[in-house]
């Protein structure tokens, strides 16, 4: 939902590079990701993930809309002169100060170690490695809850029912993503995912048998197996998980809210 608040001229150039579309394929020019294809020219943002410019106070010049993302984006000028793009929380707007560092004061946009972070708190663009850069809460209206501290980790309520333990040295940012309203927006029509690069998804049972598990037949069949995808892995229940070595991480699954 774009905001009458949201920059209307072009993005700062020294943060944009060129995108290129793929279509889907692969280097081979076979489709590796189906649905994908089309969609409006973009360019990207360089997004600071890491918000590791410590110590040095920065200003939010203006918030614009990013097409790479939900969430809105701010740019930021910090006292050395120096502009990044970073996450918009909500409720920051143009001309509000910001901070990155160990200790900072508690306030939003402000981005400091989860360790110092008081409990209770709601955070977004939290790192999974200390230093890598915000993996978790990025897209609009994401947050997760800081519930809990143990040893070197903090115990996080994700907004999908997740309870998970990180690395109490890993960054994270106060407050809320913006652009919470995005959820509520509708498209209007088939149009609009065209614009986005979303082609059509057609179902298994409109086609042939060499195409999908469920193809074929004469006239309209129920299929005759549980459904599956079009490699017939089962679609209802059937767990895909595969990063074992984190689930020790993992105090409660999404699914079990």
């Amino acid at each position: 939902m774009v905001s009458a608040d949201l920059h209307k001229g072009k993005p700062f150039a020294a943060l944009v590079e060129k995108k290129s579309k793929t279509g889907g394929r692969n280097n081979n020019g076979r489709i590796t990701t189906r649905h994908i294809g089309g969609g409006h020219k973009q360019s990207y943002r360089i997004i600071d993930f890491r918000r590791n410019k410590d110590g040095i106070p920065g200003i939010v010049e203006r918030i614009e809309y990013d097409p790479n993302r939900t969430a809105h984006i701010a740019l930021i000028k910090y006292a050395d002169g120096e502009r990044r793009y970073i996450i918009a929380p909500k409720g920051l707007a143009a001309g509000a100060k910001i901070m990155s560092g160990d200790v900072v004061d508690i306030k939003t946009g402000n981005t400091m170690p989860l360790r110092n972070i008081p409990l209770g708190s709601t955070v977004h663009c939290i790192e999974l490695k200390p230093s890598k850069g915000a993996q978790i809460a990025r897209s609009a209206g994401a947050s997760a809850q800081l519930v809990a501290r143990d040893g070197g980790y903090v115990t996080l309520r994700l907004r999908s029912g997740e309870v998970r333990k990180v690395l109490a040295e890993c960054r994270a940012t106060l407050g809320e993503v913006s652009n919470s309203e995005h959820s509520l927006r509708q498209l209007g029509k088939a149009g609009a995912k065209r614009w986005r690069g979303v082609r059509p998804t057609v179902r298994g049972v409109v086609m042939n048998p060499v195409d999908h598990p469920h193809g074929g037949g004469e006239g309209r069949t129920s299929g005759g197996r549980h459904p599956v995808t079009p490699w017939g892995v089962p679609t209802k229940g059937h767990k895909t998980r595969k990063n074992k070595r984190t689930n020790k991480l993992i105090v409660r699954r999404r699914s079990a809210k």
